[in-house]
């Protein structure tokens, strides 16, 4: 296990940080352009739920940004020692919808700090929770799990695969390109070069091709969700990251509605679940 002083990380435990955003139209307007949707934001309309992470983003400067694409650690994150950061997991609860055009607010308070180890080595789990208000009414809870790792050998076989459910009510296919990947890396201000550097993905995090981001896996999920139960209010979820989906193939997103329960998950071609979804619908 390499050595990391998880006491002085979980120092971090407590810190907090507040960020204005006015929530602005372009941003609405271009990813709905980017994911090819008919309707076009306005202000005023309501922000669809997981659009939120094109808000409140941290513009660390060029000098203080690694090779790798993401900020320098530290800062208020802790400076966890280990190569890979990956969003693994998380669970988001609507309160009340944002509006497009109108300013809000957001808390950040680090949870918790936690040593693993596991079959690929060392880990370390950072969970953030990010409430989100506007008008000086919460709108938003959300919870992020970051999980830290270290770097696989060349040879390291991907997580072993589970196999998607084999019933759904609906489905569909979805082809990535770096077009996407890219568009949605600006829209998040997002510079880990693992989503739109093939060559960095490839050669130095020995990925097979450019990685599918997880957080536009479950926006893909979410606009599954609004256009065949567009008379349904998506109140709560849980998502977890099973295996990377990459954009040289195409892959499937599927959802199955039972009362309130609806489950959302996304497939490779192979089968392999790579993103799952648990949310409670009104």
């Amino acid at each position: 296990m390499t050595d990391i002083d998880i006491a002085y990380l979980q120092e971090w435990v407590g810190k907090q940080e507040t960020k204005e955003d006015d929530i602005s139209l372009f941003q609405a307007q271009a990813l709905a352009g980017a994911l090819d949707n008919e309707i076009v934001p306005q202000k005023g309309d309501e922000l669809p739920l997981f659009w939120e992470w094109m808000y409140f983003l941290a513009t660390p400067k060029a000098n203080a940004t690694g090779v790798d694409g993401h900020p320098d650690k530290g800062g208020f994150l802790p400076p966890v020692p280990l190569p890979r950061r990956m969003w693994a997991a998380g669970e988001v609860e609507l309160h009340k919808s944002l509006v497009i055009g109108k300013p809000a607010s957001r808390l950040s308070t680090i949870e918790s700090v936690e040593l693993k180890s596991g079959s690929t080595g060392t880990l370390v789990f950072v969970n953030v929770k990010h409430d989100i208000s506007q008008d000086g009414h919460l709108c938003i809870s959300q919870v992020q799990n970051i999980v830290y790792r270290e770097q696989p050998a060349a040879d390291a076989p991907l997580p072993p695969v589970k196999v998607a459910p084999a019933e759904q009510d609906f489905t569909k296919t979805i082809t990535p390109d770096p077009v996407l990947l890219f568009r949605y890396s600006a829209l998040t201000y997002n510079g880990h070069r693992i989503h739109y550097d093939r060559t960095y993905a490839t050669e130095e995090e020995l990925y097979s091709a450019l990685v599918v981001h997880g957080p536009l896996l479950v926006t893909l999920l979410l606009e599954l969700q609004r256009d065949n139960l567009a008379d349904k209010t998506l109140r709560k979820f849980k998502f977890r990251a099973v295996r990377p989906t990459f954009d040289d193939r195409s892959f499937t997103v599927s959802g199955k509605h039972d009362g309130d329960a609806l489950s959302l998950w996304s497939a490779d071609q192979e089968n392999a679940l790579c993103m799952t979804i648990k949310a409670e619908l009104a």
